[in-house]
């Protein structure tokens, strides 16, 4: 197989080729969010939801005077509530294409997709993987190993991707996180100050009243009260604080994110592209500066041996510069300035030659240009290093101003 002239697009190894570009083993797809094995984000996620859950109707909540402990309880059970049923609904439904889930071969394994040794998988609303048609915002997830219809990302805190299907019960998971932390955060704080500006207004349960002085202080009231300390309450009011505080920002930002990508009108992945796409075109524009940086350094820095000759033949004399002094190119420099001198006195004499009307002046300069040509003979060196100058030793007849005699001049 000539591998230079194709472009190998085989999905499945072949029986016996050794080519490079066979898929790596086959695995299932996953289902969905509880498929084998969890991923670590995931039970993470559920083990500060759960602390958060306990510390929020445990312990914080029960101590906040009548009736702020019956509005919080409304309104964080809500958040959380909320929180948990689209949690689950997300992470349980298959967001995979219509085309995937009718063929239903979660249990048998298929090729896995490589990025190293394959671009893509989808041609023409094809997957060669799925072996399915799928629709224009289909992509092939190589986590989860199958088409996902109007796919958005991974998400590694809900253990599947997220599309067209359960995209919006993430959404208002992620909503309803950021809300019910952020109710927590207001409450350890507001019950973190009266501890100490007013420790009274924070002990009106009816358990309280058989309690004496203030150090002790019941927890997981009122079915289950259990005694602690006035510090104990505080450093785990710290730490629940420093937890909510970390999870809001995590969440913020994350929301904050999804709202820009509404007003973009564009989803992750989209936003992923257009970032690899930029990038990859300020790398090109960098390599271009690069590029030409070396091209300017590149540029002729020897000017030592370059000539300068400026020949003015319209003037009465000539401008030669020569920068290198060698012997080699001074005896160069010297026949090179002779001959702009013979060019520039030959030159003189054909414009002595000129028809028509003239002033005295004109006639005079003429005159003068004349004598200066015959008597001017070069020297012995010149005659000797530029013998065709003597060609130029004659001066042709000239007409008579008025028209009736010819003048020669003499030879020289």
């Amino acid at each position: 197989m000539n591998c230079f002239s194709h472009r190998l697009r085989r999905t499945s190894p072949v029986q016996g080729s050794s080519s490079r570009n066979e898929l790596v083993t086959s695995k299932p797809p996953r289902m969905n969010g509880w498929s084998w094995p969890p991923q670590a984000f995931q039970v993470v996620g559920w083990l500060v939801y759960s602390y958060l859950a306990i510390v929020s109707f445990g312990i914080y909540i029960p101590l906040l005077p009548l009736p702020w402990n019956h509005v919080l309880y409304s309104l964080i059970g809500i958040t959380f509530i909320v929180h948990f049923f689209t949690h689950i609904v997300a992470v349980t439904i298959d967001p995979a294409d219509a085309s995937v889930r009718a063929k239903q071969s979660y249990s048998r394994p298929m090729p896995l997709f490589d990025h190293t040794k394959q671009r893509h998988v989808i041609q023409d609303l094809h997957c060669y993987l799925c072996d399915v048609k799928v629709g224009p915002k289909v992509k092939h997830c190589g986590i989860c190993n199958k088409c996902v219809e109007d796919f958005d990302h991974h998400c590694k805190w809900l253990n599947t991707c997220v599309g067209g299907r359960n995209y919006w019960y993430f959404f208002v998971a992620l909503s309803s996180a950021t809300l019910g932390v952020f109710l927590l955060v207001v409450v350890i704080l507001f019950i973190f100050i009266q501890h100490y500006l007013d420790p009274n207004s924070l002990r009106t349960a009816p358990q309280f009243s058989s309690i004496l002085g203030n150090g002790t202080w019941l927890v997981f009231l009122p079915l289950a009260p259990i005694k602690t300390t006035s510090a104990g309450l505080i450093i785990l009011a710290f730490v629940t604080v420093m937890l909510s505080i970390t999870c809001l920002l995590l969440l913020c930002h994350l929301l904050g994110f999804h709202f820009y990508l509404f007003y973009k009108g564009i989803s992750t992945f989209d936003y992923v592209k257009m970032q690899r796409q930029k990038e990859a075109r300020n790398r090109d524009i960098e390599a271009e500066k690069a590029n030409d940086a070396k091209t300017h350094n590149k540029a002729p820095q020897n000017q030592e041996s370059s000539i300068d000759c400026e020949p003015a033949l319209s003037q009465s004399s000539s401008t030669c510069k020569f920068d290198n002094n060698g012997p080699l190119s001074s005896r160069l420099s010297e026949s090179i300035c002779t001959e702009m001198e013979n060019l520039k006195k030959s030159a003189a004499k054909q414009n002595s030659f000129n028809y028509g009307t003239e002033t005295p002046e004109e006639n005079t300069e003429r005159e003068m240009s004349v004598s200066d040509i015959k008597s001017w003979k070069p020297d012995a060196d010149e005659e000797a290093q530029w013998p065709s100058v003597k060609s130029a030793d004659s001066v042709p007849g000239v007409q008579d101003p008025l028209g009736s005699s010819v003048m020669t001049p003499d030879n020289t």
